[in-house]
């Protein structure tokens, strides 16, 4: 009796083991049509999706000083903040 109850527990074990291996997942559904993202988005949005903000004429001012310095690196860049902050 007691074999037949191992039996019995091994075959609900291995019933148990293939159906969770059979498992599949479902695929998510599709998106809907939506109206096109670039008509909603604003400047800050577009500055996350990698895309640059205009900029401004008091920085391009000092990046052309900074060009005529001929600073590039830590150098430039300090500059360009106390540019930035004096104009």
């Amino acid at each position: 009796m007691t074999s037949l109850k191992i039996a019995f527990a091994a075959l609900l074990i291995a019933i148990g083991a293939s159906a969770a291996v059979a498992q599949t997942t479902t695929p998510a559904p599709a998106a809907k049509a939506t109206a096109p993202a670039a008509a909603t988005t604003t400047p800050a949005a577009d500055t996350a999706k990698g895309a640059k903000a205009p900029r401004s004429e008091k920085s391009k001012a000092c990046s052309a000083e900074a060009d005529a310095k001929k600073l590039h690196g830590k150098p430039r860049k300090a500059f360009r903040k106390k540019c930035m902050k004096a104009a």
